[in-house]
């Protein structure tokens, strides 16, 4: 798996665990191979499932709406979910399933070399902080050694309980904010021409 079109591939054609036996299309991802955000979800749901992309139903116009109030097109950002097909009846995703799927996203995250990580729902975050309650991760950046996370609540539940929905609205309005601290912690400025002639 040396690039991400490898991955989509590989995803494609997977049966290491059950979902591989109901699923109308793999969902491996999608978004620019060098995105400094990736947002990962929990796994398809209805109409991903049938187009074969993340978050192209409710949730995902809601998605798209969320980024653009931070100043991102969904073009800018690699999305992708903690597993690549859809759980029958939109269940939870079982251990066995999201380990098999692992392999994928840790490649997919190797890969793409993200500043910034947006954990979107539970299952993601605890695949980062196995201990950490969404509840009270959300909105609160933590570095990790490659790049920051920052959990949030998952769209979706934002369309279901509406006092979510300025929660999640907030958290990423925060976003610009907490790349830009991200990138100038990673890359620090270079020093002007002067010192460099020193050097």
């Amino acid at each position: 798996m040396d690039s991400l079109e490898a991955i989509r591939e590989q995803v494609r054609t997977c049966t290491d665990c059950p979902l591989s036996q109901t699923r109308t299309q793999a969902v491996p991802g999608e978004g620019p191979p060098n995105a400094d955000v990736v947002l990962i979800g929990e796994g398809p749901g209805h109409h991903e499932d049938q187009q074969g992309t993340p978050f192209v139903g409710p949730a995902g116009k809601f998605l798209d709406n969320l980024l653009a109030s931070a100043g991102f097109r969904r073009g800018d950002v690699f999305i992708t979910n903690m597993v690549k097909c859809r759980p029958p009846g939109n269940r939870d995703p079982l251990p066995n399933e999201t380990d098999a799927c692992s392999k994928y996203l840790d490649r997919q995250l190797e890969l793409i070399k993200p500043k910034l990580v947006v954990t979107l729902g539970r299952f993601s975050l605890k695949k980062f902080f196995p201990n950490e309650t969404i509840s009270r991760a959300r909105g609160k950046p933590r570095r990790q050694e490659e790049f920051t996370v920052l959990p949030m609540f998952h769209p979706a539940a934002a369309l279901h309980r509406n006092q979510f929905r300025e929660i999640v609205e907030e958290d990423f309005r925060a976003m610009p904010e907490i790349l830009k601290e991200t990138i100038s912690r990673i890359e620090p400025s270079s020093p002007p021409p002067e010192q460099l002639s020193m050097l």
